[in-house]
């Protein structure tokens, strides 16, 4: 069968496309940027292709083309810089759906998520109802999964979220959270491939949900003992603190960054994650697993370990390192300019002094600025670098007693390097 994939780089895409793949089936996958993924299967029909963008049925009519079926795993939590959640859930979606029916591709197996069906507290929740329901009232051969949180070896948003918060001594608890019933990203997949069955039943909307209910602290403290630590004390986060990092995660998230602790989150975790598995089951004769059961059977490796005692260093790594650039560049056009100018005379740079340090500082300002946006902080990330042993070379060259100085400004270079390698190994999301 040829299948095409939306959000074919995301946690659940991702598994749906390699499973395909191992099952002999011919796919293509749509994400926005498909040029790691090109390098890693180039065996998938990879196409770089914006869904919020494609609001129209003819814009989807290429990508189509050959398809016998579509798995549409596209989805955004929160509006970002780039980020459309009305664009992917409703436009986009709707768009594509007309295209189907157009082009003849009767089969759809939709992404929802749970609960939208009873209770909509965030625009996430509302756009993918309104898909849902725009689905529905085409006459495809839909099915509308409705998972709960994801999680399963590969890390990312909530699964990633539960791993960094296992690694800290104190687990924070978020005030208002909600139950949820884990589902494990495997049985997910068997779900998507059942359904692409010549036989399969069609128009129906299932809850993927795990069979136990669990609080927030105890996913954690599941995750906590997986990974061999003793059980953490719970802290509890008044409003105040729990409205900041929501804030934090909102600001981070206008950045191009794509933290799992937003507004949006905050609204949905209060209703939880939960629903009925018994359909599910019904249909498919899939017996979800709980999350304990499923841990236990797949031991942890020292790099998870090294994943979730990073994860929560990540935001701190970049906003330390892009406020060291960015005030580094402040000081030296204020309180430290004149420092700066004489050094450079001394070292006999005569009329050019003033302005290196000026073209310096905003250089400084500039790598830092562009190590907190997503989309540059690799580039930043790398000027950085390069701009670290320029300032070396010119400080060995020019001021050579700098090394001798009791504070040490040229030896405090080095560990600034190696900060610098850290956040290039750790930049990437997925």
């Amino acid at each position: 069968m040829r299948v095409l994939i939306t959000g074919a780089t995301g946690l659940i895409g991702a598994a749906v496309v390699a499973r395909l793949l191992a099952e002999g089936h011919a796919v293509t996958g749509i994400a926005r940027d498909v040029r790691r993924a090109e390098r890693r299967l180039p065996e998938v029909n990879w196409i770089s292709f914006d869904m919020a963008a494609a609001t129209s049925p003819e814009a989807w009519l290429p990508v189509l083309a050959g398809a016998e079926a579509v798995v549409n795993c596209a989805g955004v939590l929160q509006d970002g810089m780039g980020e459309s959640v009305k664009g992917v859930h409703a436009e986009g979606a709707a768009a594509m759906f007309a295209a189907c029916e157009h082009a003849g591709v009767r089969r759809v197996v939709h992404f929802s998520a749970i609960g939208v069906d009873r209770e909509t507290p965030s625009q996430f929740s509302e756009t993918k109802r309104q898909g849902e329901e725009t689905l529905m009232q085409t006459g495809l051969d839909w099915v509308i999964l409705r998972p709960s949180v994801v999680v399963g070896r590969s890390a990312y948003g909530g699964s990633a979220l539960f791993r960094g918060l296992a690694a800290l001594p104190v687990l924070p608890v978020m005030p208002g959270t909600g139950p949820l019933q884990i589902v494990q990203l495997g049985e997910v997949i068997d779900t998507v491939l059942f359904f692409l069955r010549a036989n399969a039943p069609s128009r129906v909307a299932l809850e993927l949900a795990g069979p136990e209910r669990l609080s927030f602290p105890e996913v954690v403290q599941h995750y906590r003992r997986w990974l061999g630590w003793k059980q953490a004390r719970l802290m509890h986060l008044p409003a105040w603190a729990a409205n900041l990092l929501y804030k934090l995660g909102d600001f981070a998230g206008s950045l191009g960054w794509r933290p799992p602790m937003r507004s949006t989150t905050q609204r949905e975790i209060t209703r939880g994650a939960v629903g009925d598995p018994g359909e599910w089951t019904r249909l498919t004769g899939i017996v979800p697993r709980t999350l304990p059961a499923e841990l236990a059977a797949t031991p942890p490796s020292v790099q998870e370990r090294w994943f979730a005692g990073l994860y929560i260093l990540k935001p701190a790594i970049f906003t330390v390192f892009s406020l060291f650039w960015i005030f580094t560049g402040i000081i030296s056009l204020t309180a430290g300019y004149g420092i700066g100018v004489n050094l450079m005379l001394e070292g006999g740079a005569g009329r050019l002094a003033a302005p290196s340090v000026v073209a310096g500082a905003l250089a400084d300002i500039l790598i830092g600025v562009a190590i907190a946006v997503r989309q540059t902080s690799r580039l930043g990330l790398y000027a950085a670098l390069a701009i670290t042993v320029f300032y070396i070379v010119a400080g060995t060259v020019l001021v050579p007693r700098l090394w001798a100085d009791p504070l040490g400004p040229m030896l405090k270079i080095w560990p600034i390097l190696a900060f610098n390698l850290v956040a290039l190994a750790i930049q990437e999301d997925r």
